[in-house]
Parts: C-alpha cells; structure tokens; sequence
C-alpha cells in the first residue's frame, strides 16, 4: 500500500442540490438486527452459565486489544480518518483486529462512519443519525434498523482501501473472521472461552459503542464547538479510559484528522500513548495534533488553554 491523499467524509460523500441529511425513513436491517441480536442473545443466555475466572480474562483482555489498537487505532483514527501513517503490515494488522469487533468490514465501517458524520455537519439532520430519540428506542433502531434517506449522497470510497485484495476479502468475511478464534478459544478453554471470547465480547463492544456514540452527541462538557453544524460533540470524562480516548468527542467532531483526541491537561487518552508507543519502534510516524492541521471551517473554542 502507498500512502494516499487526504481524505474524509467531504470528499467520500458527493451530495448533489438535492441531497438532504434529514429526509428519509426508517426500516429493519435483517443482516444487522440477526447479526446483533443473535450475540446478545447468546451472551444474556450463556454468558452467566459458563461464566469461569479465565473465560472473563479472556473477555477483557481481548476487548481492549480489539476495541484500542482495532477500533480506536486502527478503524478510526487511520483507516477512517488518516491521522497517522503506518507500515503496510502494520495497518493491515489494526484493522484486522477492528475488524473481530464485529461491527462492519474495513470499506463498510468507512461508509458507516462516513455517512453519520457527514449527516451531523449540515444544517439539519435526521434524528437517527443525530442520535436525539430516547435511550431505548435509539438503542433498539441504532442496532436493528438502518435510515435510508430518500436523496442520499454518493458514497465514493478512495481506491486505495476500494481495491486492496486484503481489505475487500475481510470486507467479504467480516462476520465469518470470528470462527477461527471461536474454534481456537473452544479447544483451550472449552464453553466459556467460546461464549465469553465471542458472543459477550461483541455484545459487550457494540452495545458500548452505541452508548457511548449516543451520550456524546447529546450532552456533557465540550472544549469546542462547530458553528453551522447541526450535531455537536460533547466529552464524557467518566469514559475516557474506557473508550481509549474516544470519549473526548467535542474535540474529535472540532479537529477529526487529530490522532490525538485528550488534547488538554488531564485527558487520558490510552489510545495516543499507544500510538506514540509504535512510534518509537517505527511501526507509525506524522502522529498528526491539532496544532498542525488547518481547522475546519466554524471550529471555535469555548474553554481550556491552547492547542497543542
């Protein structure tokens, strides 16, 4: 892989004059809902009966390992947002691991993210993208359901990611990625490596994520806003360690291409350390901050000291 030019969800998505975020319907996705059910099924089901010291191990050790150097690192801040670059080899092996988060395929975790975003940088909004309808019934369509808006952008995906063999073969796979490590937790650890190393681990991960993407974008401290924008990102301090960093999301929505997300005094952000972690090894280098990337039209601060 070569390192590709810049690119975003401004430059992904391509609306037209009739292209609205706000305008469209909600429907059930069945892949989806079947997909997310099924674990969670599994994990409320078996996850209490086969419940062993080494099977909950098994689950925290590898959720951090999928959701910080995966999802965080690799799906977020490099395959979605290239706020770093990386060895070919080095990448392939985040968003691998991105990937067992079982969430979506490399291209679709692009579309999906993209697509969100985008929607929360104009004027209006629909509800569902902006994650404004109540606890429960945002859970329930965020993971079962899909918006399909009647005058969409076109979703053009740069050919770096559209045409790597490596990307589009897990992209194929996503969901199939979790039996190999289904089979090999089954034959160490029998029924509870298997129920907690899978359906737990993705129950717990993907109904975390929703949460925590609900949470930000309602309420809570935020270091800066975007004037024009109909969604705003607000912080939630309580989450930092837990999300990696994510959870310092006024700051993400004011300078998305910053690979650094706790920018101030006293925001933890595991994911950075990390990264400046491979750095020093030479695994990742040009660990962009805020303080080197131009703002995006609107950016204001509203509190707290300069920019690093």
């Amino acid at each position: 892989m070569t390192e590709a030019p810049r690119c975003t969800s401004t430059t992904r998505m391509i609306a037209d004059a009739h292209t609205s975020a706000a305008d469209g319907h909600v429907e059930w996705a069945p892949a989806k809902s079947l997909w997310i059910g099924g674990m969670l099924a599994a994990a409320l089901l078996l996850g209490p009966i086969f419940v062993t010291p080494g099977a909950v191990a098994l689950f925290l050790v590898t959720t951090v390992i999928t959701l910080c150097a995966g999802h965080s690192i690799g799906m977020h801040r490099l395959l979605v947002h290239r706020s770093f670059s990386a060895k070919p080899w080095v990448e392939y092996v985040l968003v691998y691991l991105g990937t067992l988060v079982g969430m979506a395929g490399p291209i679709g975790m692009v579309r999906l993210h993209d697509m969100r975003d985008w929607a929360q940088r104009q004027p209006a909004c629909h509800d569902l993208h902006a994650n404004r309808l109540p606890l429960l019934r945002d859970a329930v369509l965020q993971m079962h359901a899909r918006l399909v808006l009647t005058h969409p952008p076109l979703f053009v995906v740069e050919p770096r990611i559209a045409g790597d063999r490596i990307f589009r073969w897990l992209e194929a796979s996503w969901m199939l990625q979790q039996l190999p490590w289904a089979v090999l937790f089954y034959a160490i650890g029998g029924l509870p490596w298997l129920v907690w190393g899978i359906p737990v681990r993705v129950a717990v991960s993907l109904t975390g994520h929703w949460l925590v993407v609900h949470l930000t974008h309602r309420h809570g401290p935020q270091g800066w806003v975007v004037d024009g924008e109909s969604v705003q990102g607000h912080d939630l301090p309580a989450a930092a360690w837990l999300t990696f960093g994510e959870a310092w999301h006024s700051t993400h929505h004011a300078w998305p291409e910053s690979a650094r997300l706790g920018t101030e005094p006293g925001q933890a952000d595991p994911g950075w350390r990390l990264l400046q972690g491979l750095e020093r090894l030479g695994l990742v280098w040009d660990l962009k901050q805020p303080g080197v990337l131009q703002p995006r039209p609107g950016v204001r601060k509203l509190q707290g000291p300069t920019i690093p």
